[in-house]
């Protein structure tokens, strides 16, 4: 059974998953656009892991007996100045996002909630990965700052990136 709070923490949650994937396709939208569809695979597959992520809060939520509540999702930022300059953004936004999943598992230990923790550690442990697929990626243009070829190069494998589901994710209903 879920607390009041912490149903609403976890619907928030649900959101900003929802949001980052939107995020991501703003990004891919961007690459498209200067011609760096590699980059833009890339950020389709982490759109796609997002959208799963929030999928996952919402199938936890209903399951623990609580109520699943979708909120508004505000626009996300679309321009950036170089590819250098989106997974800097991204960076810092996953970030905000290891923050509130931190804040969350924080939550559910206060309440005892040791469902909750179970459900959320996958989460603490996906947002260390997290954060290195988008420090990784940043470095490596860093690198090639002002190498075309290089750039080039970088999408290209990015382009290779592909979406694995988590394991025992299951949608049901007809």
């Amino acid at each position: 059974m879920l607390s009041q709070t912490l149903q609403d923490a976890l619907n928030e949650q649900m959101k900003n998953e929802f949001f980052s994937a939107y995020l991501y396709k703003a990004m891919a939208a961007y690459f498209e656009s200067e011609d760096l569809p590699g980059f833009a695979v890339w950020m389709r597959v982490q759109a796609m892991e997002e959208m799963t992520h929030g999928e996952m809060f919402f199938n936890f939520i209903c399951e623990a007996g609580g109520r699943a509540v979708l909120h508004a999702i505000d626009a996300p930022k679309g321009d950036y100045a170089s590819p250098y300059d989106v997974f800097e953004y991204a960076l810092e936004h996953e970030y905000f996002v290891t923050d509130r999943i931190n804040k969350l598992m924080d939550l559910a230990r206060a309440e005892s909630n040791h469902a909750t923790q179970i459900f959320l550690q996958w989460f603490v442990t996906e947002q260390v990965e997290e954060e290195a697929s988008f420090g990784l990626m940043k470095k490596k243009l860093k690198r090639v700052e002002g190498d075309g070829r290089g750039l080039l190069m970088l999408d290209q494998e990015a382009g290779t990136r592909t979406f694995t589901p988590p394991a025992g994710l299951t949608v049901t209903g007809a």
